[in-house]
């Protein structure tokens, strides 16, 4: 199922660039969430950075390179 994830990545990347709008990038893990949140799903932060420039630029990178952080799947797969 892991593997599953990671091809996933660049899918959820160009999923996300499409409308950056609906996401904001947590400025505890840098990991990309819904803007809907007011807190981080995976560090529990609650400061985040809305602008697309900065959702466009965290997509890009998250999608070329491997997962670093530790999410709910990780501790329950």
């Amino acid at each position: 199922m892991k593997l599953l994830q990671i091809e996933d990545r660049p899918l959820k990347a160009i999923r996300i660039m499409a409308m950056p709008y609906k996401y904001k990038v947590c400025l505890g893990c840098d990991s990309i969430v819904s803007a809907k949140v007011s807190t981080c799903p995976n560090c529990h932060s609650y400061r985040f950075e809305q602008s697309v420039e900065e959702v466009l630029k965290q997509a890009k990178e998250l999608a070329l390179r491997p997962q670093k952080s530790v999410t709910t799947f990780d501790l329950l797969g």
